[in-house]
């Protein structure tokens, strides 16, 4: 949603992101048997207009008993017979609490077309007079052999537009009865964009 300041116990005011965390519903569990994996398929309950969802996924969700999901998004690694059934509504206070550390991941704000000093932090040349290198890259591969630029090369580009995480960032506050949680610094994205968190 934004970022804002809060102040802790001893007065001291912490920067904090505000992360409007749900509340989600258990769309799917799949399983080893049906599927080859074992995940657990979540929802984000969000105001979505019927006619916006396509037949296939509105029978998803008919199938499940839910509301339509603007977001899924699946999470392994729970053991057997711990998932919630299906339909189930997960809070962001029953996940996390003060103090928990967690991983933020979304995708980084679009930068369009960017120089190789912006894009990558070079240093450039010098910024005397006559020197005529100062925002250049410099030399980006041998002359005799290979005779050509090496792939991964860094230079000028688009730039952000892609999946950046953000690990253990603490949580500062959790705001149960709106769905809230405050999380200390900066996480990926604009503000309106979609994160995904889960515990360190």
């Amino acid at each position: 949603m934004g970022m804002t300041q809060v102040f802790d116990d001893n007065g001291t005011v912490v920067p904090v992101t505000v992360i409007k965390a749900g509340p989600c519903v258990v769309v799917q569990a799949k399983s080893k048997d049906a599927d080859g994996y074992e995940a657990l398929q979540l929802g984000l309950v969000e105001f979505m207009r019927p006619s916006r969802v396509k037949k296939p996924r509105s029978g998803h969700f008919k199938k499940a008993e839910v509301p339509p999901c603007r977001v899924l998004r699946e999470f392994g690694g729970a053991q057997a017979g711990e998932d919630p059934a299906v339909g189930t509504q997960i809070l962001v206070g029953q996940v996390f609490q003060a103090n928990d550390k967690v991983d933020i991941w979304g995708t980084s704000k679009g930068k369009g077309f960017a120089g190789l000093i912006k894009r990558h932090h070079f240093g450039g040349g010098a910024k005397s007079h006559g020197s005529m290198f100062h925002r250049a890259p410099g030399s980006i591969g041998a002359s005799a052999y290979p005779s050509r630029v090496m792939p991964g090369m860094r230079a000028a580009g688009h730039m952000g537009s892609e999946r950046v995480t953000v690990q253990n960032l603490q949580v500062v506050r959790v705001e149960e009865q709106d769905n809230l949680l405050l999380v200390k610094g900066a996480v990926p994205g604009r503000n309106g964009g979609y994160v995904v968190i889960r515990k360190a």
